[in-house]
């Protein structure tokens, strides 16, 4: 998927909520336990009942990982069923991969041949030889870590360095201009915590174009209205994304329901946010 077909969804579904797929086996309903695959009949019922109101979703591969090969197999069968089912949909692979050159090939290979995702999520801290490889497949995504949502996040990402097109800037500032210079940059996004509202507008000066990815609303502080305020640019730019206020909104039979009230309701603040910034 590009991002103007990305873009062309967003303005169709008038939302921008990337709905986080993190199962835990001890918070999904208990009848779901007895089938054979839970993690993704849990899935599958997430994703049926709320398609319509999102633009991507976003399995988090350490809650597929911890129950080892199953829970790998969980993952395939769940982006299988997506792009069966629902190819209009915006697929992310949150693995935070990032390795010497040969591996970091191996990883694009994994998420972008072999489970058919349109991204993945790159940590940065080794560099562009660890990142190039992923922007190598044409029409994928690479999501690089830039400010995140963590409280840990201040002790390294804010730290002053200097380099020669920013004088004073905090590390994730470097990175972001660095990684403009980077192979095929076009196809880079960028993950930018919620709950740093008020640095959106600094990020938005040095990549004004691309996608943010943006984790944090909700359950972790951050506002929507804010983040939108600082952060949305003329082709929206951003992915929110939302995990366990959706996913776990019931833990009985009506899960599905549930999750599909609490979409629908960020869906609905979207579309206000939408219709006021492209009115005219």
């Amino acid at each position: 998927m590009t991002t103007q077909q990305l873009f062309e969804q967003i303005q169709l579904k008038k939302s921008f909520l990337c709905v986080g797929l993190d199962v835990d086996l001890t918070k999904i309903p208990q009848h779901i336990l007895a089938l054979e695959d839970p993690i993704f009949e849990f899935n599958k019922a997430i994703i049926d009942a709320t398609h319509d109101l999102a633009v991507s979703y976003k399995p988090n591969t350490a809650f597929y990982e911890a129950y080892g090969i199953k829970g790998w197999i969980s993952l395939q069968k769940t982006i299988n069923y997506i792009n069966e089912n629902y190819p209009d949909l915006f697929t992310i692979a949150d693995a935070k991969r990032g390795d010497i050159g040969n591996t970091s090939s191996m990883y694009a290979k994994a998420f972008f041949e072999d489970l058919n995702f349109d991204s993945v999520t790159v940590a940065p801290y080794m560099g562009k030889d660890s990142v190039e490889p992923f922007l190598a497949f044409e029409n994928k995504h690479t999501i690089l870590l830039a400010l995140t949502s963590n409280t840990g996040a201040f002790d390294f990402q804010t730290l002053k360095s200097k380099s020669e097109k920013l004088p004073e800037a905090e590390l994730y500032q470097q990175v972001l201009e660095i990684s403009k210079n980077w192979t095929n940059s076009k196809n880079l996004m960028y993950v930018v915590g919620a709950t740093k509202a008020t640095y959106f507008s600094e990020i938005r000066k040095i990549v004004p174009d691309s996608f943010l990815l943006v984790p944090g609303v909700g359950a972790q502080g951050g506002n929507l209205a804010e983040v939108c305020a600082h952060g949305m640019n003329d082709q929206v730019g951003l992915l929110i994304n939302s995990s366990r206020a959706i996913i776990y909104a019931s833990n009985e039979l009506d899960f599905a329901d549930k999750a599909r009230a609490e979409a629908l309701k960020m869906q609905k603040e979207m579309q206000v946010i939408l219709e006021a910034k492209f009115s005219n």
